[in-house]
């Protein structure tokens, strides 16, 4: 049972009330009666104005579901399907030509591009494996995945003709970023004394065993150490290359986790505050020895001129709260309600960020005085302005100068991405990102038109005009109003972490279509993707790129028309999207796992994340809906894939089979989320999770 406490007239856990007094505000100093007085009035102000937002999402989503359901049979009007979005206030007029106004913004966001890792921030475990990345070999990274061009590694040791080929590679690789003066291969090279660049601006300095070269802002470390197996046997001695990887890292409290209370909110601000002080650390066994990570160093190096400067050793951290919608039992509010987890996000996340900003953390996050949280789900310009609000407030109850919370923008609903410029506008003094995800934006694409009639099959909405427009209005509108050089304009994620070579090909994409960050599943996928930002430099891309387009291909409507299917090609769709359902649910529900790599129907490892679940159980919800499916045929498919999903969790001892336990919380949620899809607010899957997961808790 939860023991509650009183502050304010607000009833809050007596664990997290604690943890905030004792942990946070005496070390900054700050009165704890005065900051429950503001907290209080904080939430007086903005629950109230944060229902009214939710429930304006309802009514235009009501009238948008009228809409379409009076025009059933008709071909779709584009034209009066726009002046209707207008009229509703749907659609918003445009703020006109500005620039944003984001200050103190660290390099690491506004002028250097490179990868970006998600991580779960309740797993301590990975988020210092995140936070570490920032420095990855790429020995390891070329020897451990199907990036490299050669035979796997044999078992048994180190195998010395797959370690050659790492190391050809990895020479091709300087070869081609940072050629020799000479004209010789780095192949060729004797030892660090004989480096001398081509172009001799690349060349660093030193560290204590090699050389620190520069390209497109981003460093490389060449090892030379002939203590080491690789470094004693290589003609140079070079015994790895160390490549600058996740400039950025964002904690997430959101997507990635399962978190439903207080136990749960407890764990991942304790997990925040380690890595703001510097003093996070993890015990784990491995190979029956005891082993201890905490957060690395920084990297020293002496230039040129022999000076001596130090390079972070860490990703600079982003802290992602969740959105508006969802409330958690943590904090009652003086009429018995529970406060909104957003709210209550910005206040705790910032709370413990201020330790960095007033020099309280043994390593710095910001060095610019920052805070950086990403804020997701947003619905449009007035969303986004309340955040902006409540940020303004955030920093007026901790003492902040203003503008010190940093806003990261997720363009990962339709309300957003079709009234983009306005919703940057609205936080335009304290942007610092903005972000597309296919699999969210698809999920409330669904929901939007979910009674326009049956939906394309996933697979093909990747070659929709709306997707495209998407994808392309992000960076071109980002551009124009400033954020080159000021913020990161960033794409979504590659979810097959053991698919690293289809990635070395495919994701460079990324920033020939001028995105400056881009997600990865790992620190090794980081180092590898790091590579790209070598081979492409891309503020000279983002120059190239094309005015924003208008909005006619963005409100296309991926509608199956004239499509007939035949009965193989439904149930492939439909065990596709059961099969994932299930993989995730039963791992969110009954372990409590947010993220983790799921099997998918070909049993490829996939990263996956709640928004897989949004499209997988809205589309299953309008093929429903429109009759391509029936609840049968549903409940059918459920039944196959709960045994393949079980086959393929055979070997976790955690597993609790879906098979012979569908009155089971996992499979019943699966289920809800289906046939209650319709019904559920934009889509999202929170609601219906966060229940289930309370139940299966509570035993």
């Amino acid at each position: 049972m939860t023991e509650m406490t009183t502050r304010t007239g607000l009833a809050i856990d007596s664990r997290l009330a604690t943890f905030l007094e004792t942990e946070v505000l005496a070390p900054l100093g700050r009165d704890c009666e005065s900051f429950w007085q503001g907290f209080a009035a904080l939430l007086d102000d903005f629950a109230p104005r944060n229902r009214e937002l939710l429930a304006k999402r309802e009514t235009l989503q009501a009238r948008i579901d009228a809409w379409h359901g009076e025009r059933a049979g008709q071909p779709h009007d584009a034209a009066a399907y726009k002046a209707f979005l207008t009229e509703i206030g749907y659609l918003v007029p445009e703020p006109g030509d500005f620039q944003i106004g984001t200050q103190n913004v660290d390099p690491e966001i506004a002028t250097m591009a490179g990868p970006q890792l998600v991580v779960p921030i309740l797993n301590a475990r990975f988020l210092l494996n995140a936070a570490n990345a920032r420095w990855g070999s790429l020995y390891d990274a070329f020897y451990g995945t199907d990036a490299l061009d050669a035979p796997p590694a044999r078992p048994g040791g180190y195998d010395e003709a797959r370690g050659a080929a790492v190391i050809a590679r990895g020479r091709q690789f300087l070869d081609s970023t940072f050629p020799l003066a000479s004209g010789a291969s780095w192949a060729d090279l004797t030892g660090r004394d004989a480096i001398t660049l081509a172009d001799p601006a690349q060349h660093v300095g030193k560290t204590e065993k090699g050389v620190l070269l520069r390209n497109n802002g981003l460093h490389i470390e060449v090892v030379f150490d002939g203590s080491t197996p690789v470094g004693a046997t290589d003609k140079a001695g070079i015994a790895d290359i160390i490549v600058e990887s996740a400039l950025t890292t964002i904690a997430d409290c959101e997507d990635s986790v399962a978190a439903v209370d207080a136990e749960d909110k407890l764990l991942a601000y304790t997990n925040w505050l380690g890595i703001i002080r510097g003093d996070l650390s993890e015990s784990f066994e491995k190979g029956g020895v005891t082993l201890t990570r905490s957060l690395a160093g920084d990297k020293t190096y002496t230039d040129n001129h022999g000076t001596t400067h130090t390079l972070k050793g860490r990703s600079l951290m982003f802290v992602r709260n969740v959105g508006h919608l969802m409330t958690n039992p943590a904090i009652r509010l003086p009429d018995g309600s529970e406060i909104p987890e957003g709210i209550m996000d910005a206040v705790f996340t910032s709370a413990i960020s201020s330790l960095d900003v007033e020099g309280h953390g043994k390593f710095g996050n910001s060095r610019c005085g920052s805070i950086y949280i990403v804020k997701p789900k947003m619905h449009g310009p007035e969303e986004c302005a309340f955040t902006n609000d409540l940020f303004d407030a955030v920093e007026d109850l901790l003492g902040l100068p203003r503008h010190t919370i940093k806003v990261g923008v997720m363009d990962e609903e339709r309300r957003t991405s079709a009234n983009l410029s306005a919703c940057i506008h609205a936080v335009k003094d304290r942007i610092v990102f903005i972000n597309t995800g296919f699999l969210d934006r698809t999920g409330d694409e669904i929901h939007t038109s979910m009674r326009a009639g049956p939906m394309l099959r996933k697979g093909a909405m990747k070659g929709s005009d709306w997707l495209k427009a998407y994808e392309a209005r992000n960076v071109a509108i980002g551009l124009a109003h400033g954020l080159s050089g000021r913020a990161q304009i960033g794409k979504g994620m590659w979810a097959a972490p053991d698919l690293m070579g289809q990635m070395m090909v495919e994701k460079i994409g990324h920033l020939r279509a001028g995105a400056n960050t881009a997600w990865v599943p790992s620190p090794t996928a980081a180092t590898l993707h790091a590579l790209h930002y070598h081979q492409e430099n891309v503020y000279a891309v983002q120059k190239t790129l094309p005015e924003p387009m208008g909005l006619d291909a963005l409100l296309s409507i991926p509608l199956a028309d004239g499509v007939n299917w035949s009965e193989a090609e439904i149930a492939e769709e439909l065990d596709n999207n059961c099969q994932g359902l299930l993989g995730y649910v039963v791992r969110w529900i009954d372990q409590g796992v947010g993220c983790s790599k799921v099997p998918d129907i070909n049993d490829v490892g996939l990263m996956e994340d709640r928004a897989t679940l949004r499209i997988s159980s809205q589309h299953i919800a309008n093929w429903l809906l429109h009759g391509v499916v029936n609840e049968a045929q549903v409940m059918a498919s459920l039944a196959r894939m709960a045994a393949k999903v079980d086959a393929q969790n055979a070997g976790d001892a955690l597993y609790e089979p879906l098979t012979g336990n569908e009155d089971g919380a996992a499979f019943s949620a699966a289920k809800a989320l289906i046939f209650q899809g319709v019904g559920q607010p934009s889509g999202y899957t929170e609601p219906l999770l966060h229940a289930w997961r309370l139940k299966k808790k509570a035993g």
